[in-house]
């Protein structure tokens, strides 16, 4: 195992099994499938606490999830304690970030705060869509559904970790 510089940081999460053989299903926070696909290392949280650093000997797309084998692990019984583990590349194996791109591991706990509503909550996770990015916020509304795209984004001010968003009427529910 190589000891690369930089950070680690999460993108995505193992969601599940597939099959006997001990492959892995990943479900992506953002991005493209390619920095996992092209990944030689990887690190695994488990639901453990411990950390891991494995070798994929096997990663392929399958209904928009990336499966995951690991070196030295070749059975389900061996990967099913790992469902539930974040995936985490090291900084230098990410692609560099365009100007208003964002790692989710900077905007993971931001407030969130609209123009009409004020705070909706803390930014608790984000799930890919065949049409864009969602973030999930938890907060007095419950849990609220805000599609990133610049139509309701108009802030991300990571030095005050604040969101600032315009959401549409219908969008955020009635408090709870």
């Amino acid at each position: 195992m190589d000891n690369r510089s930089g950070s680690l940081l999460e993108i995505g999460k193992i969601v599940g099994t597939h099959g006997l053989r001990g492959d892995l299903k990943v479900r992506l926070h953002s991005g493209t499938p390619e920095i996992l696909l092209d990944a030689d290392q990887v690190t695994l949280h488990l639901p453990s606490g411990e950390k891991l650093t494995v070798e994929p000997t096997r990663q392929s797309l399958h209904k928009g999830q990336v499966l995951l084998r690991l070196q030295g692990y070749d059975s389900i019984n061996q990967v099913e304690p790992m469902i539930g583990a974040q995936v985490l590349l090291h900084e230098a194996q990410l692609p560099e970030l365009e100007e208003d791109e964002y790692y989710w591991a900077d905007l993971k706990g931001l407030q969130v705060v609209d123009q009409q509503k004020g705070v909706l909550g803390k930014l608790h996770q984000m799930f890919n869509t065949a049409a864009h990015d969602t973030y999930v916020v938890t907060g007095p509304y419950g849990e609220v559904l805000i599609p990133a795209v610049a139509q309701f984004i108009q802030e991300i001010d990571l030095d005050q970790r604040v969101m600032r968003v315009d959401l549409p009427e219908g969008l955020v529910p009635d408090e709870e």
